[in-house]
């Protein structure tokens, strides 16, 4: 559903899958700027969002997912993922329940089937679920919120910028981004979601067994890791981008941006044993790593929070 946001003077739509919503509004590094001070707000209204209703809910989707949510506080925004039955990820959902309701947003193109996989799902427990298009979401550097889709045109004469400071942004902290630094194969420990996204500690669901054995074993195949671009180059690295190191094919560059300060950066999933130190080429470009994932993630190896940046 296009954003009337797309609107106002100098707004610039974004690629698909975000061409409902502006990519920047004439000045993308003043737009980061504004939104490291949390002076501005991002229009990521063409995120979907998915109402589950009734009594049973917290417990059922605690049940499904791969987060503890049986005992999420009204209020209290956090991840779940929807694994498939070898431990892949199928959906992300950033959700919060409001007391009545879970609330909980997704990439767009993937409500609808997530939406239908739910409600199969429910057999004869106290649970409604509806993919609702009466909510938007807004978000600032490091929060999300929910207002009624109506409301957005209000926003028309506010600060604002735009989602490739968004994701200028979301790179620097390493977060991931369902499609873009995922793939029909991924688990979640490839990516950093243990902890974000998975509770290591809670009851069965489907995909826990592919879970539990990495985090015992480690070794994940894959490995999330940050690149510090060569500045000198024009473009950018497209998703999908090869990684190349000595002359070999290693992974793919999910997501790329240029930060105010950092320069061009992007994130990129590559071969798990790839040295950690080795320079490599991201999309023709050469590319400086840092870790995020190490290569034996699992119980006896946690990520360094210092290796993790955060949004200012």
């Amino acid at each position: 559903m296009r954003s009337p946001l797309l609107d106002l003077p100098g707004a610039v739509q974004a690629d698909a899958p975000d061409s409902d919503v502006a990519a920047h509004y004439g000045d993308l590094f003043a737009e980061q700027r504004a939104l490291v001070k949390g002076e501005a707000v991002v229009d990521r209204s063409n995120r979907e969002v998915i109402r589950i209703s009734g009594a049973d809910r917290l417990k059922w989707l605690n049940d499904l997912t791969s987060q503890k949510l049986d005992s999420l506080r009204p209020g209290e925004w956090t991840q779940t993922l929807d694994l498939d039955l070898q431990g892949r990820v199928q959906h992300h959902m950033t959700l919060v329940d409001d007391g009545e309701s879970i609330l909980a947003h997704v990439e767009p193109g993937t409500g609808k089937s997530l939406a239908d996989y739910l409600d199969r799902m429910r057999f004869m427990l106290r649970v409604e679920v509806t993919l609702v298009d009466d909510l938007a979401v807004l978000s600032t550097a490091g929060e999300d919120f929910l207002v009624p889709r109506a409301e957005l045109a209000e926003h028309l004469g506010k600060p604002l910028a735009g989602l490739w400071a968004y994701e200028a942004l979301r790179i620097e902290a390493h977060r991931p981004r369902l499609g873009f630094e995922t793939d029909h194969k991924t688990i979640p420990h490839e990516v950093g979601w243990i902890g974000a996204a998975v509770h290591l500690s809670k009851g069965c669901y489907r995909g826990q067994e592919t879970v539990a054995r990495v985090h015992n074993l480690g070794h994940p195949p894959r490995r999330l890791v940050f690149l510090h671009l060569d500045g000198s180059v024009d473009t950018l690295p497209p998703h999908g981008a090869p990684v190349i190191f000595e002359s070999q094919e290693v992974g793919v560059v999910g997501s790329a941006a240029r930060h105010h300060e950092l320069g061009p950066i992007a994130l990129a999933v590559i071969k798990r044993t790839v040295p950690v130190d080795a320079p490599l080429l991201a999309g023709g470009v050469a590319a400086a790593q840092e870790v995020v994932v190490p290569p034996d993630a699992g119980r006896n190896v946690s990520i360094d929070p210092s290796l993790r940046r955060r949004i200012r």
